[in-house]
């Protein structure tokens, strides 16, 4: 598992029992329980091996069988992993493993209906960084279970040269000469455009990328049948009901904050058997 992520898992813990479990501690001590992790409605699941990696942390003892694993899509009542081990410890981890689970299996199962309203068409559907601070490594993974893709992680991935670098560099073009001479060749250079001219004046530099920030559909399309080229990523006011229109323009990609900052976390359950 990814350093990150246990790092996640350790400090929740230690937010959550920064003593001792008031609770569980003064009723059990050798006590062991089964239980299973359910699902209470529909969606894509995410975070299982998280959840997983919970028990590991706190008791390796704990013994978790997965019978549904991440990215795969669950109905209500369904099973998604068998439980069983030392009472104290699976209570002690109940909560953290279902907060990380429910919140990334909920963004997996937005992103899912993302990319199933693109269709047949060929745009992919992308995430952005507007994610929960220090979180962002397991969000993104969830958009990838949902079957998305992941744009950059960090402001230290790719260049991204937006409004207010355009402003302070003086114009589109000055501004990826400038960084062109700087970066590595292999670092990939995407433009954020609002207009037709900005949109000219990009794809005339030496740019990869062009992003096509808060455009109607019809002036998409207008710069997809400009384009000599580059890739073009479509981003701004990503409603669900709109994906389906803004793929048939014949953009690249389409990149959706709502993915990680407008979900809604999956109703799963812990239930004990004895």
């Amino acid at each position: 598992m990814d350093a990150r992520i246990d790092k996640i898992i350790k400090d929740a813990l230690a937010e959550d029992i920064p003593t001792i479990d008031i609770t569980t501690d003064n009723l059990f001590s050798n006590e062991t329980s089964e239980g299973v992790f359910i699902t209470k409605q529909d969606g894509v699941l995410s975070g299982v091996a998280i959840m997983k990696r919970v028990f590991e942390i706190l008791d390796d003892s704990v013994y978790v069988k997965v019978l549904n694993g991440d990215g795969i899509f669950v109905e209500t009542n369904d099973i998604i992993a068998i439980i069983s081990g030392s009472t104290a410890s699976i209570l002690k981890g109940e909560r953290i493993a279902l907060n990380l689970m429910q919140r990334m299996s909920g963004i997996a199962t937005l992103t899912s209906l993302f990319v199933k309203e693109v269709g047949d068409y060929d745009a992919k559907i992308l995430d952005t960084r507007k994610t929960t601070p220090n979180l962002r490594v397991i969000e993104k993974m969830a958009v990838v279970h949902g079957g998305g893709i992941n744009h950059r992680f960090c402001l230290s991935d790719q260049v991204m040269i937006k409004d207010n670098h355009i402003k302070s560099a003086g114009s589109i073009t000055k501004a990826v000469r400038i960084i062109k001479n700087k970066v590595d060749h292999y670092i990939k250079i995407e433009v954020e455009v609002e207009t037709f001219d900005q949109f000219l004046e990009a794809i005339d530099t030496e740019c990869d990328i062009v992003m096509l920030d808060n455009m109607s559909n019809e002036l998409t399309r207008k710069c997809v049948l400009a384009n000599n080229g580059k890739l073009l990523e479509a981003s701004g006011n990503m409603v669900l009901n709109r994906i389906n229109e803004v793929a048939q323009t014949g953009v690249d990609f389409i990149s959706v904050g709502s993915l990680t900052h407008s979900y809604k976390s999956m109703d799963i359950s812990l239930k004990f058997n004895r």
